[in-house]
């Protein structure tokens, strides 16, 4: 997941902090000394003052670069309007960027509530800019006779995000909407805080309740003075719980509590921001959000999303037919006459399945997944395939002493800089993400981005050890870095990931397969205790078993597409949310809804995504097909790599993803790589 670039429809952007020299670097695997111009964003210890002092002097700086184009007396140039918009898209951007970080990450509860409240007034400055139709009018009479293409494609595109943000309406409409987009941006906010807010727990009697554990995660759950076990919902508790842990009961009890994270506050934030959104799509002549936050995206409308999620269960839904009846079989071993399956028990289903079926034990792989090899390993593995290296800075100052600082170089030259926040703690966001911290712009400012993950902590006694779907989700993080890191452009509003963002997952979506490469894994997956490589029979066992599940993932991703799209794309008289997901669930899933549940109160998208969280499908479907561009016998070969990186990635949002796509793949994406995804499970097994 990355998080959203805008509160509204206007991208806006932020400053960077003052040019200094940081201290020499401590590399992993080699000595080296280069000299950095830009100081890393937490060099100078801010305070809740300092932050705030720094957040409102990147506000001032986009205002006078507002100022600057309203006072053009002339004819309007790129250098006398668009040079200073893009300042402000920069300023704006760098505001909104560490102001959404910090209320996310922070372990200071104070710290957060600053955070919040400076994101909303990031959120005002950049809709006050989006109606202003000066600045409009201003890019509009912009002479671009000569521009680059680039160049060109960036102000078409920004008049096009002033036109959808109402722009061109009269001044009492702009200013109701001017309200409603800051109404939104505090209802988003409280949405995501209230979610990262909400840490709950259960509790067991005894280590017995934790039967089919593993080892050093009941280790790392020792009772209480009152004897019990408090197990909570933060990702390293609640997955393996949900995969491993023999006990029907606590499996389902910690679901329940996993599901209702933020419920009942987020119920009517939710409807709020549902009511919010249909008022401002209304007003600017849309007949849903869903349709008006479409307009703008690869896939234009809100009929080709409900197009799409049909396509996406015709393609489903028979393989999906074909796993649930392996999975219900399973079940009726210990339960002869169940018919049906709660969606609480389809983790710890598909394991026993994994393990009777395909003769794969998920923990097995776990001893070769300590925390610093996987690391180790994806930055490796990036590093490698996009033709870049890394050098870690020592006793760089950060918001939490775990996280990290690393820097990212090509051929020498430094390219941008990353922080890994890895591991959960209390108030950060539970989740897995990417957030931008600064816009590349080619000569002026490298990129930087957070990586946030909730990953097993390594400590003096435990290595950390990880699932392998985590390894997978830290690989789909990464590619998101590496997307924002390589796509610097000359202008801020066109770095990074940019471009339409139904766009964003690909590239995180496509990295993913590198950690099912044989040879990716043999890099780094290597036993915490003997370093003995990860065998290969084991890694072919894994692969087959992961394979199996992949449609009844589709089909539950299509539930959360259905549920997002549903809930924006009607009269909000017309929404109950209970009603929604329940009947999308039915509609769409194999699995029964487990009852008292409340999961859309947690369900982050829709707040940032709103109505397209589409948009994983949507680039599975890219990402798959990416992947046939490749080599599977050697994922690390330069030469698909080079162009992947050249046509994909480098282009940020210089133009439209349907020519980055089209670019790479000789044509538009189709589902024919994916259904081949879905159905390799039932492939013939390859001979030995």
């Amino acid at each position: 997941m990355i998080i959203s670039r805008t509160s509204h429809r206007l991208l806006v952007h932020l400053l960077c902090l003052a040019a200094a020299c940081a201290a020499p670097f401590v590399a992993s695997g080699q000595s080296t000394q280069i000299m950095v111009t830009q100081a890393p964003v937490w060099a100078g210890k801010p305070d809740i003052a300092a932050f705030e002092k720094l957040e409102n002097e990147r506000l001032a700086a986009g205002q006078r670069a507002i100022d600057r184009i309203l006072a053009v007396k002339g004819a309007h140039t790129v250098e006398n309007t668009l040079v200073p918009y893009d300042e402000v898209t920069r300023q704006y951007n760098s505001a909104g960027y560490l102001a959404g970080l910090m209320f996310q990450v922070h372990p200071d509860a104070k710290f957060r509530d600053s955070a919040t409240a400076m994101t909303s007034k990031v959120g005002a400055a950049g809709s006050s800019l989006s109606l202003n139709q000066g600045v409009y009018k201003a890019l509009a009479a912009i002479d671009l006779t000569g521009a680059d293409a680039a160049t060109k494609y960036y102000v078409q595109r920004q008049l096009l995000e002033f036109r959808l943000a109402g722009v061109d309406k009269d001044d009492a409409t702009r200013d109701r909407l001017k309200k409603l987009f800051d109404k939104l941006t505090d209802l988003q906010v409280a949405y995501d805080r209230n979610i990262s807010d909400d840490q709950r727990s259960i509790t067991v009697n005894s280590a017995a309740d934790l039967d089919g554990m593993p080892k050093d995660f009941i280790e790392a759950h020792k009772p209480g003075a009152d004897g019990k076990i408090k197990l909570t919902t933060n990702y390293p508790d609640a997955f393996p719980i949900f995969t491993f842990a023999k006990s029907d009961d606590v499996r389902r009890r910690l679901f329940i509590e996993f599901d209702n994270r933020a419920y009942p506050k987020n119920r009517e934030v939710l409807m709020d921001m549902i009511r919010t959104r249909h008022e401002i799509a209304s007003t600017i002549g849309y007949s849903s959000w869903a349709d008006f936050n479409a307009a703008d995206r690869m896939i234009g409308s809100a009929k080709n999303i409900a197009d799409f999620i049909q396509q996406v269960d015709a393609a489903a839904r028979p393989v999906a037919q074909r796993e649930f009846a392996t999975l219900l079989e399973e079940k009726q071993k210990t339960e002869p006459e169940a018919k049906e399956i709660s969606d609480y028990e389809n983790y710890a289903l598909r394991e026993q399945v994994r393990r009777t079926q395909f003769n794969f034990d998920s923990t097995s792989v776990r001893p070769y997944l300590p925390y610093q090899r996987v690391k180790k390993g994806v930055l490796d593995t990036a590093a490698k395939l996009f033709g870049i290296s890394f050098v870690q800075e020592a006793g760089v100052p950060a918001w939490d002493p775990s996280v990290e600082t690393w820097d990212a170089f090509d051929q020498g030259k430094m390219i941008g800089r990353l922080y890994l926040d890895m591991h959960p703690r209390e108030g950060k966001f539970s989740h897995a993400e990417m957030v931008p911290v600064l816009d590349g712009i080619k000569g002026k400012q490298l990129p930087e981005a957070v990586l946030v993950c909730n990953f097993p902590a390594p400590t003096s006694d435990d290595p950390g050890l990880m699932d392998y779907t985590d390894v997978v989700t830290f690989f789909h993080e990464f590619g998101h870095l590496m997307h924002w890191i390589l796509s610097a452009q000359q202008w801020a509003g066109i770095s990074g990931i940019s471009m339409e963002s139904d766009f964003g997952e690909a590239p995180s979506e496509m990295l993913e397969e590198w950690m099912h490469s044989p040879q990716v894994l043999a890099t780094f997956a290597k036993h915490y205790k003997t370093n003995e490589p990860i065998p290969a029979e084991l890694v072919a066992r894994m692969n087959r078993a992961d394979a199996f599940g992949r449609a009844s993932w589709v089909t539950r991703q299509n539930v959360f597409t259905a549920t997002s799209f549903d809930l924006y794309n009607r009269n909000p008289e017309d929404v109950d949310p209970d009603k929604i997901v329940l009947n999308d669930e039915i509609k769409y899933s194999m699995f029964a809804p487990t009852p008292g549940i409340h999961d859309y109160a947690s369900f982050g998208h829709l707040a940032g995504y709103s109505s397209a969280y589409y948009t994983y499908l949507w680039d599975k479907v890219i990402a798959e097909d990416f992947v046939t561009k490749f080599d599977r016998r050697d994922l690390l070969a330069p030469a698909p790599a080079a162009r992947y990186r050249k046509l994909v990635l480098e282009p940020g949002g210089s133009k439209s993803a349907n020519d980055l796509v089209k670019d790479f793949l000789g044509r538009p994406q189709n589902m024919d790589a994916l259904k081949r995804w879905m159905s390799e499970q039932f492939a013939p097994a390859p001979a030995d």
